[in-house]
Formats: structure tokens, sequence, C-alpha cells
């Protein structure tokens, strides 16, 4: 029970985080002036710095305790995870909108759920044919939208979104089997120097971005800037990553893969009632492809024992 509890938990927390990691999606849209570049420094400057406050009491501690190797992991992890997944994102959504870049996102539940399926007790590679399947028709109809819409026809934005799928699903796995080795830092400890090394790396590119900056901006748009990539840094940075790496702790790594379509599904209902809009046909089909996909996944990898037991109590 105690088990069940801490599972129960840990739903509640990957639902919560993806709650508000949906809200990245809308950053860009919010200021269209600045480019991925700036938004992706801007935000993880903000990250770092409250990252830094926060974990200053434990400082010491956590350098005697932690290793160069997992100072090289935790510089991975901000690469892959923080720096190049927002560039990628952002510019995913100015050039190809919120919904489409949401809706590849979407994937990965699926991907993220698939190299789980390596590790030790995974399950036979053809019971996860139809959500495969599934998933695959998704993508094709949200490929059609972005190259058949005169509003949101871009290829570019497709691919970075397809960039983006990639580069968070190696900081998903890693993230996750790092949380797993390690039990002298907590869940927060970890993401919080997550921030510091990701605020390090944003200060490093801030010079060169400033420098290669297009045009200059006005005083109330560097107002505006740092309104909304300090509210998406201590939102989604610390609160949301905080909260999965909870999740991450308590539940299996195939489990928190189908955790990631709720960031999806906000992300899609923040990007309609932004663009005021209900979703195409198109778009609604490849969300139903996605979801159906996760569901499929899900099915594919519940233990039968599970399904004995609900069998029984029904």
């Amino acid at each position: 029970m105690h088990q069940e509890n801490k599972s129960r938990l840990g739903m509640l927390a990957g639902i919560a985080a993806g709650a508000l990691w949906g809200l990245v999606f809308l950053a860009p849209a919010l200021i269209p002036a600045f480019q991925p570049l700036e938004l992706s420094v801007g935000r993880y400057l903000a990250y770092g710095l409250i990252a830094a406050v926060l974990v200053a009491p434990s400082w010491r501690r956590l350098l005697r305790t932690l290793s160069w190797r997992e100072w090289r992991g935790l510089i991975w992890l901000s690469l892959t995870g923080n720096i190049a997944y927002y560039v990628l994102l952002a510019s995913a959504v100015q050039m190809g909108g919120v919904a489409m870049t949401s809706m590849v996102i979407g994937l990965l539940p699926l991907v993220v759920t698939l190299v789980a399926s390596r590790d030790r007790h995974a399950v036979p590679l053809r019971r996860l044919l139809p959500s495969l399947l599934l998933s695959i028709a998704g993508l094709l109809c949200i490929s059609w939208q972005s190259l058949a819409s005169p509003r949101h026809a871009s290829l570019p934005g497709l691919l970075c979104a397809l960039a983006a799928l990639l580069s968070w699903t190696v900081y998903a796995v890693g993230n996750s089997r790092w949380l797993g080795q390690l039990r002298s830092v907590s869940a927060h400890e970890w993401n919080l120097l997550t921030g510091v090394v990701t605020g390090a790396a944003a200060l490093l590119l801030a010079i060169p971005v400033a420098l290669a900056a297009p045009a200059a901006h006005g005083g109330t748009a560097w107002l505006q800037f740092a309104a909304v990539v300090t509210g998406v840094a201590l939102l989604c940075s610390v609160v949301g990553n905080g909260l999965w790496n909870h999740a991450s702790r308590v539940l299996p790594l195939t489990l928190m893969g189908q955790m990631i379509v709720f960031e999806f599904l906000f992300a899609l209902l923040y990007g309609y009632l932004w663009e005021q809009r209900w979703p195409t046909l198109a778009e609604a089909a490849a969300t139903m492809l996605l979801l159906a996909g996760v569901l499929a996944c899900a099915a594919a990898h519940r233990p039968p024992t599970c399904a004995a037991r609900v069998s029984g109590i029904s």
C-alpha cells in the first residue's frame, strides 16, 4: 500500500509537471520579437540564478558528494534537455505554430517508452507494433497539416520540432537513469544542480547572443522579456522539473514515458486558447491517433499479473 501511495503521488507530480511545462509553448508566441536563442539564454540565466540561490545552503555538501562523472552527466543533461531543446522548441513554435509543435512533442511518450523497453523485462517489439503504427499515422497528419496550411506551412518548423523531440528524449532517459543511481542527492537538489550548470552554459552564450541580436529592443520589450523568461524559469524549470524529478525517482521509466502526454495535452489546450480557435480536422485526427498510440503502448506494458488481479476483483 505504501508503494501504491508513492506511485499515485508520483503520477500526480508528473501530471502537474506536464501542466506547467505546457506553458513553455506559449512563451515564444508571447514575445515574438525575440529570437529563439535569446529566449533560451534568458530563460536559463533566470533558471540558473534562482537555482543557485535555492541550492546555496547545500552547496558544500553536494560538492563533497558528487564526482566529476556526475558533473559530466549534469552538463550533458543541461545541454540536451535545456539549451538545445528550448532553442529547437522556440524555433518550431515561431516557424510552425504552437499546435503543430505541441503535437510533434506529443510523440515523446511513445519514443521514451520504446527506449525504456530495451531495459530488463522489456516487452516484445511485436506487442508495441499497434502503438507504433498509430503514432506514425499521427505524425503523417501533422506533416500534412504543417505543409498544407497556408498559415503554418513550414517544413523547417516541423524539422525543428522533430529535433526537439530527439533532444528531450535523450534528456528524459538519461535523467531518469541518473536519478535511479543517485541516493545521496534528492530529486529537488538534482534539479537545482542542473539549473546551476544550465545557467553557467547560458552565461557563456549571453555575450555572443547579445552581439548577434538582429535588432535593438525598447525598454517595454525588455521588461516583457524579463517577465516571461523569469516566469518560465520559475514555473517550468524550477517547479516543473522538480515535480518531474520526483516522479522519475518513484515511477519506472516505461510509465514516465506515458506521463509526458500531459505536457502535450496542456500545451494543445493553451495553444488553442491563445490562438482562439478550434483544432482543424487534421490536428484533431493527429491528436486522437497519438493518444491512441499512447494507450496502446501503455496496454502493451501492463504486467499480466495486474490484469489478472483486476479481473479477479471485478
